[in-house]
C-alpha cells in the first residue's frame, strides 16, 4: 500500500526541478489535506497521498494528453500502479472532468478512472482550491480569481474554471462546515 511519504517524493522526484512553482503548491496542497485527514477516517491515507501527487501531470515527462490530471492518473496507474483511489482521486482533482470535457477527453477520463464522490472528493477540491500556487493558504473564492486572471479569457481553462466554480465553493464549504475552521 501507497503510503504519504511515497507520494511526496514522488511529486517531488517529478516536479522540483522543472516545476519549482508547481512543487511548491503540491506541497501546500499536501500539507493542507494533511490538516483535515482526521475528518476523512479510512480514506484519509488515500487523500493525503492523492493531495500531493495531483498535479504530477504537469511534469514535461508525463505531458500526453492535454488534460495535466488525465495524464498524472495515468503515470500513477501504468508506471507506478498505484491505488485505484488514488489514481481516481487525481483524475477529478478539483473537477478537472469538466477542462477535459472542452479537451474531447471526458469520456476517456470517466471511462478509464471513475469519479469518487463525497467526502474524499470534495477534500481533494478543498485542498487544492485553498492553496495559492506559491504553497500559501487562501481563501477559495481569492484562487478562483487567481486563476482566472491566470488565463485568457474564453480559454479552456478559463471557462472550466468559471463553470466549475460553484462547485468548488461547494465542496470547500462541506469541508469547513466540518472541521470548523476558515478555509485559507
Amino acid at each position: 500500500m501507497e503510503d504519504v511519504s511515497w507520494a511526496r517524493d514522488l511529486a517531488r522526484d517529478l516536479l522540483i526541478d522543472t516545476l519549482p512553482r508547481r512543487w511548491a503548491h503540491s506541497q501546500g496542497v499536501g500539507r493542507k489535506a494533511e490538516s483535515i485527514a482526521h475528518l476523512l477516517g479510512d480514506d484519509a491515507e488515500k487523500v493525503v497521498c492523492a493531495a500531493w501527487l495531483h498535479d504530477i501531470g504537469y511534469a514535461p515527462s508525463l505531458v500526453q494528453s492535454g488534460s495535466h490530471a488525465l495524464d498524472g492518473a495515468r503515470y500513477l496507474r501504468d508506471v507506478t500502479h498505484a491505488d485505484d483511489i488514488i489514481c481516481r482521486l487525481v483524475a477529478h482533482h478539483s473537477y478537472a472532468v469538466v477542462e477535459a470535457g472542452r479537451r474531447g477527453l471526458a469520456a476517456e477520463m470517466k471511462d478509464e478512472f471513475p469519479a469518487v464522490g463525497g467526502l474524499p472528493a470534495h477534500a481533494m477540491v478543498y485542498s487544492d482550491m485553498t492553496t495559492s500556487p506559491d504553497g500559501d493558504p487562501v481563501e477559495v473564492e481569492k484562487r478562483l480569481q487567481e486563476i482566472a486572471a491566470r488565463y485568457a479569457p474564453g480559454s479552456v481553462v478559463a471557462d472550466s474554471i468559471a463553470e466549475v466554480g460553484p462547485r468548488i465553493v461547494h465542496s470547500v464549504r462541506v469541508i469547513t462546515g466540518l472541521s470548523g475552521f476558515r478555509a485559507g
